[in-house]
């Protein structure tokens, strides 16, 4: 089967599985069916995992099974969002989550044709080594940490401003959810384990580049941006500890974070690639 026939089907995929969770997620509360408040049920986890396959041996093929590695925005947005899709089907083990099932299943929809339509580029010689996509998978999983993490705030924000205004059961609902303090317990576990990773992104990027480039750090956009956001999601570990930080604190920091992190590299090349047209 033809690549771009894959990305096409695994996007189709993503599509129905999105509009079937906001269909039995995000109805009216008197039109949803009783199974629905019960988390994924077996034959939903089957389904999701089709997609995540398919896309899964597309990012292999480009990122792992070549000499060369090809890389840019656009793989590097469907590398994170596919593991968002998979940190999710994992967390539903342990958490009904369904809310978010739409969301994230609609970005990955989006991601997939990506590659296909913006090819990147190939990456210099050292890309293809074993460090360097060593550096690369630790990014793209701190990407996709943080990425979850922010989906958690905004919906935090949205389950808690529905308690202040205290609505009714009538309307749209927001899906089977953990109790407001388990979702927040959650957030900053995520919020921790990505800070954890962006450390590591970050360290083997500067010994990578002590031994490719002879000096540990190279001032550019990337080296900036990574610094500053992991500086605010430490900052903002360190105001959860300290001082308790929660709620609309939280989501400020997480935001302000996650929109340096996506600087740093995506949103650059995104600028380069597609608005500049260089590679």
């Amino acid at each position: 089967m033809p690549d771009i026939v894959i990305h096409v089907v695994a996007s189709a995929l993503y599509s129905a599985l999105a509009l079937h969770f906001w269909n039995t997620r995000w109805r009216a509360q008197s039109a949803r069916p009783a199974s629905a408040a019960n988390g994924l049920q077996a034959w939903e986890r089957a389904a999701i995992l089709v997609p995540l396959a398919l896309q899964g041996a597309l990012l292999y093929s480009e990122l792992f099974a070549r000499d060369e590695l090809r890389f840019g925005f656009a793989y590097a947005l469907s590398a994170m969002l596919w593991l968002a899709v998979l940190f999710y089907w994992l967390e539903s083990f342990l958490y009904d989550l369904d809310a978010l099932q739409p969301p994230v299943l609609a970005l990955a929809a989006l991601s997939v044709p990506l590659p296909a339509l913006f090819p990147g580029h190939v990456g210099a010689a050292y890309a293809g080594s074993l460090e360097f996509r060593l550096h690369l998978l630790l990014a793209m999983l701190a990407y996709s940490l943080f990425t979850i993490a922010l989906l958690h705030a905004l919906l935090m924000a949205a389950v808690e401003r529905r308690l202040h205004r205290k609505e009714g059961a009538a309307g749209v609902t927001l899906g089977a959810l953990p109790p407001l303090l388990t979702l927040e317990r959650l957030l900053f576990r995520l919020i921790g384990a990505a800070f954890l990773l962006l450390t590591l992104t970050l360290a083997t990027g500067f010994a990578f580049s002590e031994s490719l480039f002879g000096r540990a750090m190279r001032f550019d956009h990337k080296t900036v941006f990574g610094v500053l956001s992991w500086l605010t999601f430490g900052l903002l570990l360190a105001g959860r500890q300290l001082h308790g930080w929660r709620g609309r604190t939280a989501l400020r920091w997480t935001l302000s974070g996650f929109v340096l992190l996506f600087l740093a590299y995506i949103g650059s090349r995104f600028v380069l690639e597609v608005v500049l047209g260089r590679t």
